[in-house]
C-alpha cells in the first residue's frame, strides 16, 4: 500500500527504523483494529494508533463522555462532557491524522454481538472495564480467529498479555486462551469498580501505550509478542515483572474437551 507525499515525511521517524520502513509501515497503513472501550485504556491507545498511521480503527463503547473521566481518557476534553465517546473519539483522530478512518460502534459489545463484530477487522485491542466485556471479547476472538491485545487496570497496577489461541506454539502445543490465565470470571462485587477504588490517572496512559506498542508490533511484525506472558506493572514501586503462562487442557475453548468453535 503506497504512502502519500505527507505521510512519507509523518511518518519519517518510523520509516528509518530497519524494523518498520516502508514495508512495515504500509501494513500499519492496511491494518484494521477494534478498539473496545474509549476510556482510560482506550484513550492512549486510540491516539497512538492514530498517531502510527493504523489505516482503520474501530471504537466499541457505549457511553457518554463525563466530568470524572477527564482525569484520566485524555482522548476527551471538557467540551465534549455529554457526547457519545466514539464521537468524541473520532474527531480526536480526525484532529491528529485525516489519513486515519474510525469506524464507530455505539453500543456495547457482548456474546451475542462480539463475533460478528471482529470479523471485520485484523486485531482487537480490549481495554474495557468489566469482565463480561472481557470474557466475551476474548471468547470471540478465539472464535473468530483473531488476535487479542488485552490490558487491565487497577488502583495502583496494570497488567497486559496477547492472545493468539487460534495459532500454536513452535511446538505445536496450541498457545493459551484468556481461559488458560483466568478460567473464570471473579464472583460479582468481589473486584470494586474504578468509581469504588480509585484509579492513578497516568498509569492508564501507560498501560494504554504499552497496548499501543503491542498492536504496532504485531501489525508491522518485529519483536517477540506477550503470547504466554502476562506483563504486570507497579505503579508505587515502579515495578515491571512478566508471568509465564501457557495452555491449560481443562481449558473450555481449546482443551481436550472442547467442542470445535
Amino acid at each position: 500500500m503506497a504512502l502519500a507525499p505527507d505521510e512519507i515525511e509523518r511518518y519519517a521517524r518510523h520509516l528509518v527504523l530497519a524494523e518498520v520502513g516502508g514495508p512495515g509501515q504500509a501494513r500499519i497503513k492496511a491494518a484494521r483494529i477494534l478498539v473496545v472501550g474509549a476510556g482510560g485504556l482506550g484513550a492512549p491507545l486510540i491516539q497512538y494508533l492514530a498517531a502510527a498511521g493504523i489505516g482503520t480503527i474501530g471504537i466499541v463503547d457505549d457511553d457518554t463522555v463525563s466530568l470524572s473521566n477527564l482525569q484520566r481518557q485524555i482522548i476527551h476534553g471538557t467540551p465534549d462532557l455529554g457526547r457519545p465517546k466514539v464521537e468524541s473519539a473520532a474527531d480526536a483522530v480526525a484532529r491528529l491524522n485525516p489519513h486515519v478512518a474510525v469506524t464507530r460502534h455505539p453500543f456495547r459489545i457482548d456474546a451475542d454481538n462480539a463475533v460478528d463484530l471482529i470479523a471485520g477487522y485484523d486485531l482487537v485491542a480490549d481495554g474495557s472495564d468489566n469482565f463480561a466485556t472481557r470474557y466475551a471479547v476474548s471468547d470471540a476472538c478465539f472464535r473468530a480467529r483473531r488476535p487479542l491485545v488485552t490490558a487491565a487496570l487497577g488502583r495502583f497496577d496494570g497488567t497486559l498479555t496477547t492472545i493468539r489461541a487460534h495459532e500454536t506454539g513452535p511446538d505445536g502445543t496450541p498457545n493459551p486462551t484468556y481461559r488458560c490465565l483466568f478460567p473464570s470470571p471473579p464472583p460479582p462485587g468481589s473486584v470494586p469498580a474504578c468509581a469504588e477504588a480509585g484509579v492513578l490517572g497516568a498509569l492508564a496512559g501507560v498501560m494504554g501505550s504499552l497496548m499501543a506498542m503491542e498492536v504496532i508490533r504485531a501489525v508491522a511484525g518485529f519483536g517477540d509478542p506477550l503470547v504466554g506472558r502476562l506483563l504486570m506493572v507497579d505503579a508505587r514501586a515502579m515495578r515491571f515483572e512478566t508471568l509465564n503462562y501457557g495452555w491449560d487442557p481443562e481449558n473450555p475453548l481449546s482443551g481436550t474437551g472442547a467442542s470445535a468453535p
